[in-house]
């Protein structure tokens, strides 16, 4: 199968999801972790915010030494999250008040406890035997990670990440040692049978598709371009999205033009950083070595270091031309692995910056809390989190003990809860209409209500200039009749920008439809006062 064949789901034109770390979003039992019926227990507010699709992170049986990326059972929920039951009626909830739910796969490897791994590492054959990537001797390794000496088989396994995490065999693209499976392998073939039937067993429960881990690294040794993961991914995908043609899937991959050909109907763009050096999306939102920095932070979206849009956009237009017709390239205001734009931007280039995220292409996708500015803090590693600790923490709903999270003692707490006499909650934020809640609240019920704001329709740049802060372009319906323009100027000056003699401002729009600070226009010019944003109706 060289090209995808089928379509992705219509849903997502109008999708907006809401990313839960289920461990820290609501806690429903006093234990001190959160939980599936806490989730239950709060959709309406993530109904009433403008989200209508959930992203949550692992929820299966799982050793934790990597906060759940450690499956140890797929077709089991951790039990500090409840019960398949429960997340059966999580779904059946979800669906009854229009919101989608996407699981997280978890495909590359297992935890060192799963069923799985205990049968391939024992001395004698059995069918789980090449399940794994093993080697020849227990004293032979190879240029990836391995572990030796573990087990009775005569051999070194390979890891992906850390040692509890063995990689699962879905073969070589190269293979330059005798123990070395093919990708046409049986045992590779064995092991994407087996992902398709984890994807199915959830699918038929009422699941609406997944979110998957490191969706590129399945096959070893495969070339820049992936043409063997790729292959492997529409084997997989093409299965299951023949069975069930409303299911999405979004990759994290970081490159969509190779991610949708292998059959994902989304792929993120990823904070990479690198050498200090970052891609499009850490230039924009996060262009500091320390997420705490705000002195040094050059992002552009910070009022006082950043600069041009020009450096996003040298990356993400290339990306973005390649792709716009295959599927959608999906910005996030932050993730469980990314550090949180709060405290290092404050609420006004916050703002800014989610207008911008929430009106541009693709299916946005924002972070728990991200919506009341909560912060990324610098506390003690938690379950394999290290540096990514700080943006887990518990929600902060209100203003009882705990934030409202949980009813357990603070000292039981899965993670401490933000105790500084400024922390932000939902409960007084949803209260006042210039809140940071309020702000992203009415973007997206802006993005809901104009067809030329949904995930699919186009984008062209209007204004970047390398020696500007200001940033404008337009987004027009695929079905034709509607336009906006978006501007935005993240800088502390104001700026004035040219406008096209054939772009028609709609009669009687010269009031922004949504607008943070000064926004004018006129028939040949916008004027953009100090850190705005504004969205205009076109003719």
């Amino acid at each position: 199968m060289d090209e995808r064949i089928w379509e992705r789901p219509q849903w997502l034109d109008t999708a907006v999801f809401y990313e839960i770390y289920p461990q820290s979003f609501q806690d429903s039992n006093a234990d001190g972790i959160g939980d599936i019926q806490g989730i239950i227990s709060r959709l309406d507010y993530i109904q009433q915010l403008g989200c209508n699709a959930l992203w949550i992170n692992p929820c299966f049986d799982s050793s934790f030494k990597d906060a759940g990326y450690d499956v140890r059972n797929y077709c089991k929920v951790a039990e500090r999250y409840g019960t398949n039951d429960d997340l059966v009626e999580l779904f059946e909830q979800a669906h009854s008040k229009g919101i989608r739910v996407l699981l997280d796969l978890v495909p590359g490897h297992t935890s060192e406890e799963h069923a799985w791994f205990e049968a391939s590492k024992q001395a004698e054959r059995n069918e789980y035997s090449d399940r794994y990537i093993w080697t020849n001797s227990a004293f032979e390794g190879y240029n990836m990670p391995f572990i030796g000496g573990e087990s009775d088989r005569n051999g070194t396994y390979i890891l992906n990440f850390f040692k509890c995490q063995p990689a699962l065999n879905y073969g070589f693209a190269t293979i330059d040692k005798p123990w070395q499976d093919g990708v046409d392998s049986e045992a590779a073939e064995a092991t994407r049978q087996a992902m398709i039937d984890v994807m199915r067993f959830w699918l038929s429960r009422g699941c609406d598709g997944f979110r998957v881990d490191m969706a590129n690294s399945l096959v070893k040794n495969d070339g820049d371009d992936k043409p063997e993961t790729i292959r492997a991914w529409q084997q997989m995908l093409g299965v299951v999205k023949s069975e069930y043609p409303d299911a999405a899937f979004v990759s994290e991959w970081g490159k969509p033009e190779q991610a949708l050909r292998a059959g994902f109907d989304m792929d993120f763009y990823l904070d990479w950083r690198w050498d200090g050096k970052g891609n499009g999306y850490n230039l924009l939102a996060r262009d500091v070595v320390n997420a705490l920095d705000a002195e040094h932070d050059h992002s552009y979206f910070s009022a006082r270091g950043g600069g041009s849009i020009t450096a996003f956009l040298d990356d993400y237009l290339p990306q973005y031309e390649a792709t716009r017709d295959k599927g959608y390239f999906c910005l996030i205001t932050c993730n469980h692995d990314t550090p949180r734009l709060a405290p290092r931007l404050d609420e006004r280039e916050r703002k800014v910056a989610l207008g911008m995220l929430l009106t541009m292409p693709g299916v946005p996708f924002v972070y728990y809390g991200d919506e009341i500015g909560m912060c990324y803090r610098d506390i003690p590693t938690k379950e394999g989190g290290y540096a990514r600790t700080g943006s887990r923490t518990p929600m902060q709903w209100d203003g009882r003990a705990n934030a409202g999270f949980s009813e357990a003692s603070a000292q039981e707490l899965y993670l401490p809860v933000d105790e500084e006499s400024d922390a932000p909650c939902a409960e007084e934020q949803m209260s006042r209409n210039d809140s940071m809640w309020s702000w992203v609240h009415d973007v997206l019920q802006l993005r809901k209500n104009n067809d030329a704001l949904h995930s699919g329709a186009s984008f062209d740049v209007l204004s970047a200039e390398p020696d500007a802060r200001s940033f404008v372009y337009t987004r027009s319906s695929q079905r034709g009749g509607e336009s906006v323009l978006v501007a935005l100027n993240p800088g502390l000056e104001s700026e004035t920008i040219a406008l096209p003699e054939n772009l028609n401002i709609a009669q009687g729009s010269q009031t922004p439809l949504l607008a943070l600070g000064e926004a004018q226009v006129t028939d040949s010019a916008l004027c953009l006062g100090a850190q705005s944003f504004a969205v205009f109706k076109l003719a």
